[in-house]
């Protein structure tokens, strides 16, 4: 079930899921050193979701593991996004910005109609105005 108390669909199940991977891209864009219970830390997810998440990157071969010396630890990785990983994170960026772009019109329409619906009742839009504009 979704927050609104819709069941997921195929598609929003697999939006979800590329939501991960492109956050899970972007932050080892950024930050190559992180081990895999950082990356579950940073994205709220559990050690062995993290891990599936990695190892489906690699197995897809858009994160390459390189392994380095760490004064912390003897033995670390760096995960490299690969020319493949960085071509998929611009694409995943593009359809991102889209999905967020059409969910902020569904929720401008939605505070529009609730307006118009506040507004009906005496003094309701003033109020309703003013709450609006603090919270944007």
């Amino acid at each position: 079930m979704s927050k609104s108390g819709q069941p997921l669909t195929n598609e929003h199940y697999l939006n979800i899921q590329e939501d991960i991977l492109f956050r899970m891209l972007r932050l080892l864009e950024g930050n190559p050193k992180l081990i895999q219970k950082e990356l579950a830390q940073a994205l709220n997810l559990s050690v062995g979701k993290a891990h599936y998440c990695v190892q489906a990157l690699l197995d897809k071969g858009w994160v390459k593991m390189q392994k380095f010396h760490d004064s912390k630890r003897k033995r670390a990785y760096l995960y490299l996004l690969t020319p493949a990983g960085i071509a998929q994170k611009t694409a995943m960026t593009l359809r991102f910005l889209e999905r967020k772009r059409a969910e902020y019109d569904r929720l401008q329409a939605e505070i529009e109609s609730l307006q118009r619906e506040i507004g009906s009742s005496a003094g309701g839009a003033n109020e309703i105005d003013s709450v609006t504009r603090t919270h944007m």
